[in-house]
């Protein structure tokens, strides 16, 4: 959510950004009815006042014609709220509806139009033919759709023996790099209410449609642990002193994932269910831009110590998604279709989330703003064990497993 003064004095520049985004909005409506609301606050504020005057002449000497009167105003006051709801609601509705800005430095157009940054790692073409990650799994009784879809339906699985173990070891060995950085670890509800939700900029509805609604109920199970975490200090005032506050949540992530099938979404690369390390940030303006180059370099920090051949791009405006200001991706590399290919992401929303959630703090001057906030993929257990298994196998088809990770998995060495 953005500032309505912002908008109001940039109303020309939100909607080019919006356009740019993906995204068409009214801005000059929005204004329009941001006026009118105000105008119907004031004469019902107005109103009030003149009861409460009122209120102490008529304790004073009341007659009929000032109970009369009194009725009169009660009923006039009803009149202005009972009209201003419907107003709020179409002011609430429309203000959510415009995405954050981004800065100018940031490419323009779709995926095809991100920018890549830097690249680590070895790439070259290794002189055998490596097996993707699905049929490494399934030749071994590892990895298992087929009773997956029989218990829940497509894109569910069961994951056995060696990859669970290597899943857990990469949690621990995430959080424990988070723990070293400042972050808390956290343990978050997987179910939310509507309005922690859509605070986070998700939507349970409509054509941005992301996410398993629980029927009849206000509970929504989560996307990411950023939603709940984005929630966790709600209608919350921090002190400056004590920014910024630093989590590392791990939870299930449960995906609608509509029409996401083909070669590139086999296996465990896209799912509706999967386990999830997030890094969650929030922040005073002045030092969110440093705090996320932090992040990006964390997650660049757990690559290099997975061995992970990977690559940081710069996310091009239609691509970023509402809430999000400026956003990187690291992306793995992939011998077997010699590309790169999604792994974390780590983006600045800015005040966005904030605002939608009145999550401000206190800076030394006495003076209230609202805080930053910033969220990072540390760990999508799903994607990091088809980045070991293809970029870490050898010729007889065994998988090394990473020094760092070792400790985690009894001193084993391979898979």
């Amino acid at each position: 959510m953005l500032d309505i003064r912002f908008i109001r004095e940039n109303a020309e520049l939100v909607e080019k950004k919006a356009g740019q985004k993906g995204y068409k909005i009214d801005a000059k409506k929005l204004i329009e009815v941001a006026d009118e609301r105000k105008s119907r606050i004031e004469d019902r504020e107005a109103a009030r006042s003149f009861r409460n005057e009122f209120a102490k002449q008529k304790g004073q000497d009341a007659d009929e014609e000032m109970r009369l009167a009194a009725k009169e105003l009660k009923n006039k006051i009803r009149g202005i709220e009972a009209r201003l709801k419907p107003l709020e609601e179409q002011y609430q509705q429309l203000l959510k509806e415009v995405p954050n800005v981004f800065p100018d430095d940031t490419p323009l157009g779709g995926e095809e139009n991100n920018r890549e940054e830097k690249k680590w790692g070895d790439t070259k073409e290794k002189d055998f033919e490596v097996v993707d990650h699905l049929t490494w799994g399934e030749q071994r009784g590892l990895i298992d759709f087929e009773r997956g879809a029989k218990v829940a339906g497509n894109k569910f699985y069961f994951l056995k023996g060696p990859l669970v173990e290597l899943e857990l070891a990469v949690a621990q060995l995430g959080m424990e790099l988070a723990k070293k950085h400042g972050f808390t670890p956290m343990m978050v509800p997987h179910l939310v209410n509507t309005r922690t939700l859509e605070g986070a900029g998700f939507s349970a509805k409509g054509e941005e449609k992301q996410i398993y609604k629980v029927e009849d109920e206000d509970l929504n199970l989560i996307a990411t642990a950023e939603i709940p975490l984005t929630g966790y200090h709600t209608d919350e005032i921090f002190n400056e002193k004590d920014l910024p506050i630093l989590y590392a949540g791990i939870s299930p992530a449960y995906r609608v994932e509509g029409g996401a099938y083909g070669k590139h979404n086999r296996g465990l690369f896209r799912t509706h269910q999967f386990n999830k390390l997030e890094l969650y940030a929030f922040s005073t303006p002045g030092k969110s831009d440093e705090l996320h180059q932090k992040i990006v370099a964390l997650e660049e920090e757990f690559c290099q110590m997975l061995e992970i051949p990977y690559r940081i791009v710069r996310i091009a405006s239609g691509d970023l998604g509402a809430p999000a200001y400026k956003k990187f991706d690291v992306e793995y590399w992939t011998p077997v279709d010699k590309t790169y290919r999604e792994l974390m992401s780590c983006s600045n929303v800015t005040d966005y989330q904030a605002r939608r959630l009145n999550i401000r703090y206190k800076t030394t001057g006495g003076e209230t703003q609202y805080a930053h906030t910033l969220n990072g993929t540390l760990a999508a257990m799903s994607r990091i064990p088809i980045a070991l298994i293809e970029n870490h196998q050898g010729k007889d088809g065994q998988v090394t497993i990473p020094a760092a990770l070792q400790p985690y998995m009894g001193g084993q060495s391979t898979l």
